[in-house]
């Protein structure tokens, strides 16, 4: 497609509607319609296939922010399921997050969670008809734990998801009442390969609008130490810079390599657009108040 517009179209009027769709939809649409076509013909693969370009060919959009959707299918294609149960804390309105494909159209039960009361009753409207118990609830590391066993939940699930802006490295170190089989976790690419998180602060609210909007939550590097810790490893992250999938060790022996996070990482392109490069960006942030990990 972005082939044709470059034949017809002068570079500059190409260049300007390229810009104007960004983040680059007529890239995106083309790259999805490649990963159809790669899932398709999987059992073409080669043995050892590089485990990165795997995961960059699975990546696909049904309700994700980003190619989520494919990446979760995929590694569930490798390691199975088991109760199709999961946790997604930071949700917004349920309409575009990591858990939606799954319950919409998988029929999985879970446990929806945000902060914003208007969101939560949207989520709950959106999802009137499906498994999905939709909580208002401002996730700390001192009340995740009890929120999760006031929703009925313990013990093995299938996935969890954390993307709150600001105490992810803190609440996922917290969570010991449920064992997820797949983790995803956003990572803050400004952060580059820095081990940093920002401090805990359990009433933090990330108002880009009164904060230095690449300052939140924690590095590749930092989650995937911790992560680690708790006996997961890193398999991808999304090309966009936005989620880094791990996978407990014990379920991902035999299907997936551990990355190290410079291996696994991308930059987010909107960002890099925006601030510049990764350089760039953590020189805006560099003198925050950061905690090493």
């Amino acid at each position: 497609m972005k082939d044709f517009l470059k034949r017809i179209l002068p570079s500059k009027a190409f260049a300007y509607i390229r810009d104007i769709f960004y983040p680059e939809k007529i890239y995106i649409l083309e790259d999805r319609l490649t990963n159809l076509f790669v899932a398709h013909y999987d059992n073409l693969m080669a043995p050892g296939f590089n485990q990165k370009t795997a995961f960059k060919n699975a990546e696909f959009k049904v309700y994700s922010k980003h190619g989520g959707d494919g990446i979760l299918a995929y590694i569930f294609s490798k390691i199975g399921v088991t109760n199709r149960t999961f946790i997604e804390i930071g949700v917004e309105d349920g309409r575009e997050c990591n858990t939606a494909n799954l319950s919409r159209n998988f029929g999985w039960d879970g446990l929806m969670i945000d902060a914003n009361e208007n969101w939560v009753r949207s989520a709950e409207d959106f999802y009137r008809d499906y498994r999905v118990k939709v909580t208002h609830s401002f996730v700390t590391a001192e009340n995740i734990n009890q929120t999760i066993l006031q929703n009925n939940l313990k013990g093995e699930i299938d996935l969890l998801s954390i993307d709150i802006d600001g105490n992810d490295y803190w609440v996922w170190k917290a969570i010991n009442t449920v064992s997820p089989r797949i983790v995803v976790l956003e990572y803050n690419s400004s952060f580059g390969q820095r081990s940093v998180t920002q401090k805990y602060m359990p009433d933090h609210h990330f108002s880009p609008r009164e904060e230095n909007p690449l300052f939140f939550g924690a590095s590749l590097k930092a989650l995937a130490k911790l992560s680690k810790e708790k006996g997961y490893i890193l398999v991808a992250c999304d090309v966009h810079g936005h989620d880094a999938f791990f996978v407990r060790a014990d379920v991902a022996a035999g299907q997936f390599k551990e990355q190290e996070p410079e291996e696994a990482f991308y930059p987010n392109p909107f960002v890099l657009k925006k601030f510049g490069s990764i350089k760039e960006q953590f020189e805006q942030i560099k003198n925050l108040d950061f905690e090493e990990i």
